[in-house]
């Protein structure tokens, strides 16, 4: 299932289930969020195998521009649509606060890790 289909779901489940069961529904998806990058992250690093025989598996190199820019760009698009489900959701508003702290803490984690 997709993240806009996963993101659908939840919120015609919290459509459907009225607020009480709000935060089970998000914790339900960002833990599906989660599962799915470390899938994502657990295929690339099979790809990528040892880079030499030899070489100190701990200094791999960091990820790469365009993987930054793409986590970039995936992050914001997810973070943008989080806010909108919250402010079409008719949530409280603080709600938000934590979404883009998120967001910014795992752009600076992998934007500061350099090749």
């Amino acid at each position: 299932m997709s993240t806009g289909d996963e993101l659908r779901a939840a919120v015609g489940a919290r459509r459907d289930l009225g607020p009480d069961f709000e935060d089970a529904i998000v914790e339900s998806f960002l833990e599906k969020m989660g599962q799915e990058v470390d899938r994502r992250v657990d295929e690339r690093l099979a790809t990528l195998g040892p880079k030499g025989k030899g070489k100190d598996v701990s200094a791999r190199q960091g990820p790469s521009e365009g993987q930054r820019l793409a986590l970039a760009i995936v992050s914001l698009a997810l973070g943008t649509v989080l806010t909108l489900a919250v402010i079409f959701g008719g949530k409280e508003m603080w709600v938000i606060a934590p979404i883009w702290f998120a967001v910014i803490v795992i752009n600076g984690i992998f934007g500061s890790s350099r090749n």
